[in-house]
């Protein structure tokens, strides 16, 4: 069951517990303490809201940078992981494989913002060997949910 709740709420956090107990085909109260077990256990982290940011007058930049670090001793990459999702403007920092070792993303007001975090606190922490920004231009998908819609002709055909 708790594999069904989880692939259910991860694509809508706010169903209703009885429409999510209707679905599993069981009683409201084991999903409910299915679903406090699951939080309390850290298996449920949080439950987020996906705003298309582009549909509003607020004005956000998105980076993914690349970050390339000296992993410390005994510790890997937790440490410098650790000190780089503390700032605030992080939203996440992932450990990757490739040419780079974490994946930082975060968002800014504008460019200028983003390259200030980059370039007088990601860049100047020891452990940091390079970074390469990348800027979100434009959003299709995001979390499995389409946000750019294909456009469709609505005008009648004519045919002759």
């Amino acid at each position: 069951m708790r594999e069904q709740i989880l692939s259910i709420i991860e694509k809508n956090s706010r169903i209703d517990v009885k429409e999510l107990a209707v679905i599993l085909g069981a009683e409201e109260i084991d999903v409910v303490n299915e679903l406090a077990a699951m939080e309390k256990e850290g298996i449920i982290c949080g439950y987020h809201t996906m705003i298309d940011w582009e549909k509003t007058s607020i004005e956000k930049v998105t980076a993914l940078i690349e970050v390339r670090v000296t992993p410390q001793r005994g510790q890997g990459f937790d440490n410098i992981a650790e000190r780089i999702y503390k700032y605030p403007e992080v939203n996440s920092v992932y450990l990757i494989s490739g040419g780079f070792d974490l994946l930082v993303t975060l968002e800014g007001k504008s460019l200028k913002e983003v390259s200030a975090f980059v370039s007088d606190k990601l860049s100047a922490l020891d452990t940091v060997l390079s970074t390469a920004t990348h800027f979100i231009l434009k959003k299709y998908k995001d979390h499995g949910t389409i946000l750019a819609k294909k456009y469709e002709d609505e005008r009648e055909k004519i045919t002759p």
